[in-house]
């Protein structure tokens, strides 16, 4: 029996209340609808119709199949119409929020690549750390880093991000070099990464294979803004922990110093969020692709950074 055949006879014969309809309806002889429908009948082994010469109504098992046959079916169409759309060329508006440091070193840098790929999309792309509303703010998709814990929103893992600790020249100079996490709670500020709309701060995290710790230091500054963040670290204000891509050009020119080389921290993930429509627009689909293969080659994103004299790293 092709069961799919069959569902559709029957959902066309509830909804045209004859055989000889629907047969019109599925393009198929009459004497076949009638054979799908006796072959479904017994592969469920209840009846689903009662016929007469005048009329075919629905029994109390027929109407309930009904209703869960007619969702089954309509989920096929939709995926077969996601498919047929997914060959076709993307195009329009693409809104997409990110923070400021991510888009300045790694996406921007590699627009022209996407553009000259899907010259039909346009970007509008908004920089911002803060937590966005994408419903309310008719966003396509946002990339964030961390743990999602919005149940409402669907998460896609596009890669992870490695962090650095690190410090200007001027600060170490006047408070010492860490050697150990614990130093950054006595003799030491850092400087605080503070969630958006909360007053809390981000831990620094550490591991060394043995002992792991987590630590909330003193702080002249707080920011809630990556580009601040790095600003207060290169002005000597405090400890910073960054992803890599913040810190690398600083670190090679000097104007920052690598410190707690020895420990590491747990890669942060990277998801792109968006909101739980039916139907994945084309355009969402090839830039969400577009970015998990960037950030998989991105070293800077993807792995520490190779720094003299760099400790072992777990």
């Amino acid at each position: 029996m092709d069961q799919l055949s069959a569902m559709r006879a029957f959902t066309r014969v509830v909804e045209a209340g004859s055989f000889s309809r629907a047969a019109d309806l599925l393009d198929m002889p009459k004497p076949t609808v009638t054979k799908h429908i006796q072959q479904l009948e017994t592969h469920l082994r209840a009846k689903l119709l009662n016929r007469t010469t005048r009329r075919v109504t629905v029994t109390m098992d027929g109407a309930a199949y009904y209703e869960r046959a007619l969702r089954v079916l309509n989920e096929i169409d939709e995926l077969d119409g996601s498919m047929a759309s997914s060959q076709a060329r993307p195009s329009g508006r693409l809104r997409v929020d990110c923070s400021a440091q991510l888009a300045l070193r790694v996406i921007i840098p590699n627009l022209a690549e996407f553009h000259e790929r899907y010259p039909e999309i346009q970007l509008d792309l908004g920089l911002s750390d803060r937590p966005a509303d994408l419903l309310a703010e008719n966003l396509d998709c946002a990339i964030r880093a961390g743990e999602i814990t919005d149940q409402n929103l669907i998460a896609r893992r596009i890669g992870e991000m490695y962090m650095e600790t690190s410090a200007s020249p001027s600060y170490l100079q006047r408070h010492g070099v860490p050697q150990h996490p614990t130093d950054l709670e006595k003799d030491h500020f850092v400087i605080g990464y503070r969630y958006a709309g909360t007053s809390r701060t981000a831990p620094f995290t550490y591991a060394d294979g043995k002992e792991t710790h987590e630590v909330r230091g003193n702080y002249i500054v707080s920011l809630n803004e990556g580009t601040g963040y790095i600003a207060a670290g290169l002005a000597g204000l405090g400890v910073i922990q960054a992803p890599t891509f913040m810190v690398q050009e600083h670190v090679a020119s000097g104007a920052l110093v690598p410190v707690l080389t020895n420990w590491c921290s747990a890669p942060k993930p990277l998801h792109i969020i968006y909101p739980p429509n039916r139907h994945l627009s084309n355009k969402v689909r090839v830039f969400v692709d577009w970015l998990a293969v960037l950030f998989a080659k991105d070293d800077l994103i993807q792995r520490r950074s190779a720094l003299p004299h760099d400790g072992h790293r777990p």
